[in-house]
């Protein structure tokens, strides 16, 4: 099974919040999920991201892909950075 780091858009017409959720590259955005990771609001100024570490990079070392927007934010709140440099320090 392919396992994807992605934004689940939630909020009202024009009024756009997303959840970063894990879910099956299969499912659709809106669709089922396996885990939760937390939130991103664009709508605040500055915008406003929180994103849990210890379960994004649980799931970034059992081989979970970000999307291309989530690996942006996984690089605003220097979680993608941290974990590259774990995982560098490690043995192959």
């Amino acid at each position: 099974m392919a396992v994807k780091i992605r934004l689940m858009r939630t909020g009202a017409r024009g009024q756009p919040h997303y959840r970063v959720v894990v879910a099956d590259a299969r499912t659709p955005r809106g669709g089922r999920y396996l885990e939760a990771l937390g939130h991103y609001n664009p709508r605040r100024e500055p915008s406003v991201i929180q994103i849990d570490e210890a379960k994004a990079r649980k799931w970034l070392d059992r081989g979970a892909r970000p999307s291309d927007a989530a690996r942006v934010l996984l690089e605003k709140t220097g979680i993608l950075q941290r974990w590259e440099a774990g995982r560098a320090g490690r043995p192959a």
